[in-house]
């Protein structure tokens, strides 16, 4: 499991250096977080929020909700292992709620 969020930790940082190349968005505070609680906890405090976070609707306001969190997390099945039901089903349920339908493998 240990190699598994190592992963995670990488494609969350991943996203924030595409997000910054191609939407011309800097997260800042998403790149501390990753920094100080790890791709995993920060992943699952964001989905657990009752409202999107700035960053999303940053991305979102660009087009970009594919580099979301919540998109990674939904739309890679390599993930769903790290993450309850209930996570999955917020994540997902937020991204349709932004006209977003997420892309299953």
């Amino acid at each position: 499991m240990q190699k598994l969020e190592e992963q995670f930790t990488q494609a969350m940082f991943e996203i924030y250096r595409v997000a910054k190349a191609e939407a011309k968005y800097n997260a800042t505070i998403f790149l501390q977080m990753i920094a100080d609680r790890g791709g995993l906890d920060t992943a699952r405090y964001l989905i657990n929020q009752t409202h999107p976070s700035d960053g999303y609707t940053h991305l979102y306001e660009r087009g970009r909700i594919d580099l979301t969190v919540e998109a990674m997390v939904v739309e890679n099945a390599k993930w769903h292992s790290l993450f309850t039901a209930d996570e999955l089903e917020r994540a997902q349920r937020r991204l349709m709620e932004y006209g977003y339908i997420p892309q299953r493998p």
